[in-house]
């Protein structure tokens, strides 16, 4: 039953259009770090979006019934990541201000789906260990570029915590890698 929800053309429609708006949005959100943003870096600084923007184009192959697996890879990878890094980091600015405005909670309620989404279609990917090789590559190097080259999303009253954010992400990002190996790869081992 499940699968023939996740599956339908009308709601596989409903979540693309869904998620195409939510990436349109976060490229919006991102509007002024990307107009301060060297070239170079334009393409990992805004990851939200771009995790959207992943599970956005694997939707769209799914409408047509096909399969896509690096993007699939990417798009599980970074989902989870970023899903998870944003309601965190929205926790701790909870703690560090003692409040979070309503578009913080927002942001905790579509980045948890973000990650939810991710999670809810892996049975549904073509991955191989390829897929997750290279997804796992570009996950780690947009960590390079986040926190060694100052590139990472702004949250004005973390910005002396930004040390400790860089090791939770890093490790956020080794959990997302194995968690998607766990639910693509793994299983796939289990039965050969």
């Amino acid at each position: 039953m499940i699968k023939y929800i996740l599956l339908d053309k009308w709601f596989l429609f409903l979540l693309f259009i869904f998620n195409l708006s939510g990436t349109a949005y976060g490229y919006y959100w991102y509007r002024y770090q990307l107009s301060e943003t060297p070239d170079i870096f334009l393409l990992f600084v805004p990851d939200s979006p771009t995790a959207s923007l992943f599970f956005t184009i694997v939707l769209l192959f799914f409408l047509f019934r096909r399969n896509l697996p690096y993007i699939e890879a990417l798009a599980l990878i970074t989902l989870f990541k970023y899903g998870i890094w944003a309601v965190v980091m929205n926790l701790l600015t909870l703690m560090v201000e003692g409040s979070l405005g309503l578009t913080g909670y927002m942001l905790m309620f579509s980045h948890g789906a973000m990650a939810f989404q991710g999670l809810l279609y892996a049975p549904y990917y073509a991955i191989k260990l390829r897929h997750i090789v290279f997804a796992a590559i570009w996950t780690l190097h947009n960590d390079v570029i986040d926190y060694v080259f100052g590139q990472m999303p702004v949250y004005s009253s973390l910005t002396e915590y930004m040390d400790e954010i860089g090791y939770f992400t890093f490790w956020l990002s080794i959990l997302s890698i194995g968690i998607a190996y766990a639910l693509t790869i793994k299983p796939k081992n289990l039965l050969s």
